[in-house]
This record gives structure tokens, sequence and C-alpha cells, in this order.
């Protein structure tokens, strides 16, 4: 194995191959580790060495440039890693360890059910990913309906606009006027224009200060930190208010997109599709996928700074790897767990004007809880169900020992279920300094339903390996027409 590359990335969960694709459209010279089953793998798999299969590559594709080369391994047989896609049976013998589930619940390949379900702000940093890769040639999406919080025990829209405060059920007579000059606040506000800023530095001005300016209650400055904002607590009260402000922008710019009931999209046939999109795109730059590769072992030079991957008694040679955290166990340490039900549904949430898709956000105050809660719900009309079924997910950061006790609140919006499952996984964050042994290893996926936070930790690990700030600013409406097709 004489090949050096500048990178290999090793899982294909969504962080991964949003790192290789942006890395490979950099024209880095990347190697993933991963085995791709687009190929021909009766043949593939026939080759019994690294090298006789990148000469078979070569000779698959007389065009495929070496220096170029993307080399994915993951140890799954399956594109996603924690963030793939399970079909019905798939789904049923991971919880219940049967091979097939019942007929009455219709074909298993109707099926497409999320492992970590999260939606994408039209306007977010994501869909601007997607954007700047061109990737969005491989995908189709289609609007959410819905975007709800619970208040008072309630389930209700939530508003963003001045004119959805004035008709917003969730606040009486005078708090709508007082919510709806906040919102106007908010909209007119540019930094760039001192007349907007009403005479304060949002910059140095924290949130709690701002909104007291404007005389909120606490039920609205929590909804509006939750569930418009997207704050997973409430430390941003305490911050400068610069961050909420621009938050709550783009979620009224993301609204107003679609004009629909909510500010998100998502992809049809589920998340699954975009890792696999990733995939293809990075095949386009020369890369090629190995799944069901085992035991990939990251390799140290005497100063400890990765040297290499072996698998199979063979290595690759590198001077940097990406990965998750169960690649490299010793460098993460445990920061929580996440507790997750997953429900099977033959009707919409209750209250929600029988949305076909929908987020509902729980504060934690609402609950008396240190973190919140999400309730994400798709079904037929993205395509991860069959006609008439819904597929809806409850889940959040446990809390006690007795987490699928935690879950209960959010079970309860549900309304009857025909199926539930409940899954619990630990949470795990790098420890290494990266500078000095050159492993850049992605946080684990957290409760929430939406891509805030895992965009976020995309692009801080995409400046730590090349060096520079992923530039964002893109053509909005590049999108538009993919999503509308």
């Amino acid at each position: 194995m004489d090949e050096e590359y500048e990178v290999i990335v090793l899982g294909t969960g969504l962080k991964e191959c949003i790192l290789s694709g942006l890395l490979s459209v950099d024209g880095l010279k990347v190697s993933l580790s991963l085995f791709e089953s687009m190929l021909d793998l009766e043949i593939f798999n026939t080759l019994n060495s690294f090298n006789m299969r990148i000469n078979w590559l070569r000779d698959f594709d007389n065009d495929l440039n070496l220096m170029h080369l993307v080399l994915h391994m993951d140890r799954n047989d399956y594109y996603g890693g924690e963030s793939t896609s399970l079909n019905l049976n798939q789904l049923w013998k991971k919880f219940r360890g049967e091979e097939k589930a019942p007929a009455h619940l219709g074909s298993s390949r109707d099926y497409n059910v999320d492992m970590m379900p999260k939606f994408m702000m039209a306007n977010g940093k994501l869909v601007r990913v997607l954007i700047h890769t061109d990737v969005t040639k491989y995908l189709s999406f289609k609007a959410v309906d819905g975007s709800y919080v619970f208040v008072q025990g309630k389930v209700q829209k939530v508003p963003a606009t001045p004119m959805e405060a004035l008709k917003s059920p969730l606040m009486g007579i005078f708090e709508k006027r007082r919510a709806g000059k906040f919102f106007s606040y908010v909209q007119e506000y540019d930094e760039k224009d001192p007349k907007t800023h009403d005479g304060m530095d949002l910059r140095r001005v924290t949130t709690k200060d701002l909104i007291a300016k404007f005389g909120l209650k606490e039920d609205t400055i929590d909804f509006i930190g939750h569930a418009v904002a997207l704050h997973c607590n409430d430390n941003h009260l305490h911050q400068p208010a610069y961050d909420t402000v621009m938050r709550m922008k783009l979620y009224a710019e993301s609204l107003a997109r679609f004009q629909g009931g909510s500010p998100y999209i998502y992809p049809l046939y589920g998340l699954g599709e975009l890792p696999q999109a990733f995939a293809r795109l990075s095949a386009v730059y020369g890369g090629t996928y190995m799944l069901n590769k085992p035991e990939c072992k990251v390799e140290f030079d005497e100063e400890g700074k990765v040297s290499g991957v072996t698998s199979e008694g063979e290595t690759a040679k590198c001077k940097k790897v990406v990965c998750d955290p169960s690649y490299l166990t010793n460098k993460v340490r445990k920061i929580g767990r996440v507790a997750r039900a997953i429900a099977i549904m033959s009707h919409p949430i209750p209250n929600t004007n029988d949305s076909q898709s929908v987020q509902v956000i729980l504060p934690q105050k609402q609950l008396g809880r240190k973190s919140d809660m999400y309730v994400f719900c798709c079904s037929y009309s993205h395509n991860v169900a069959p006609k008439g079924k819904f597929i809806a997910f409850v889940s959040t950061d446990a809390e006690t020992d007795n987490p699928q006790t935690e879950l209960q609140p959010g079970i309860d919006l549900l309304g009857p279920v025909d199926e539930l499952f409940f899954d619990i996984y630990d949470r795990y964050e790098p420890v290494n300094e990266p500078t000095l042994d050159n492993c850049f290893i992605s946080t684990s996926y957290d409760a929430t339903t939406h891509f805030d936070t895992t965009v976020v930790d995309v692009l801080n690990m995409y400046k730590l390996i090349t060096g520079k700030e992923l530039d964002l600013s893109v053509d909005l409406n590049a999108a538009s027409a993919a999503e509308e097709e």
C-alpha cells in the first residue's frame, strides 16, 4: 500500500460525509476509508489485497486520478453510521430481534426510519453547505408542515413574525403587542444601520437585558429562546443578544421562503439520502467508498502524530484522520446520554393542524427539566412511510437512571401509537489536541431535532482541518429549483 493521502476519513456518518465532500470540492488529496457497493462488489470482494483493489479501480475508470482519490473506510456494511436510515425489517431486527415486522404495518421497503432525525432550516448553514458543494443535484426536498412549542401544558404554533404574534393564542392581548414590537425590532435590525439599533449594541447587551426592554413574560421568553432561536439551554440569556437576534432573523427568513407552516425542509426518503449524496459527490472528485472494512486501526508515529490506518493487515499512510468517536475511543470522553422513543402511528400528532410533518419543542422549564425535549414527526408525505403511516420520535438528554419515564411528556403528545421502540445511546466529545496528533474527531449527535448543533460541529472541524473558514455566501435560490423539482 504505497499511496499516501492528506486525510483519511473513517465512518460514513453524516458529519464525516459532509466533511469528505467539502474537502473533495476543495481539491484536497483525501483518502476516506469505506467499501463501496455502487461498484461491482461481487468482483471487488474477490480481490484479496488493497493494492489489487486500487489497480482494479484504476482499470474501472481510466480517468481516475489517484492523487485526488477519496477512500472512505467504514466498519459497517451500510452508509450513515449512527445517522443511517432503516427500513421496517431492519428496525424490527434492531429493536425486537426478529427478522420481519408484522405484515399489517405495510411493506418494509416503504419505510425510511432515521436514527438521528433532524430537520433543516431552509436558509440555514446546512442548506448553504449543500449548495456550496452542489450536492443538491442528488437530493429532493420538501417543506415541513408545522413548527410548534409546548407551553403551559398545550401544543401551540410557534409565532415568528409581528403578524403571527398578534394572532397567537400563546399570549394575552397586551403580551401580543409587546411581542409584536420585539419581533418588529428583530426583523428591522441591521448591524450596519445604527438607526435600527435603538441605541443598543447587541454585541454587548445581553439577551436578558434586550428582552427586558420590551417587558416580555417568562413563557414568551421561553418559546422565543428555545423554539425560535433554537437555544438548547438558558445560557443565551446572559450572553450578548446579537446571536439570539440573528437566530430569530434566520427563523423568520426561512419561514418566509416557502410561505408554509414552518422554516424547515426535509429530504424525500429521509436523511439517509444525505450521506449517500455526499458519497456520490466525493466519487465525482475521484473518491472510492469501502464499506464493511473491519478493524480500522489508526496508526501513530514516534511523535504521537497520525501516520496511517491499518485494516486487514495493510496500512494506508496519511497526514490527518477524520472520524467519529467510535474509532478513537481513547481520545474522547463521555458527556451524557440521549434517550429516544420511536413510534409508528396511523395519524398525525394531535393539535398540530393535521400536519404531515412537524416539530414540537418542549422547553426545559415547561417540564421542570435541565434540558429540552424534542418531538419530530414525518410521514408518507416525505416518502419515509407507507400511505397513512407516520413516524414520530421523542428525544431528550437523559437526566436520570430511568430515561424511558423521562420521555413520557413527549410520548403523551403523540396520541395512540401502533408500535413503540426505545433507544438510549452515550454521547462523546473529543479531548485530544488536533494540532498535536492530527486527529479530528466529531462530537456525538445530540437530542435536538434540527441541524443547528450538527452543522456548527462540522464547520468547526472544517476550520481545524483546513485552517480557513468555509465561505457560505451562496445563492440560496440555487437550492430552490432542486427542492421544487
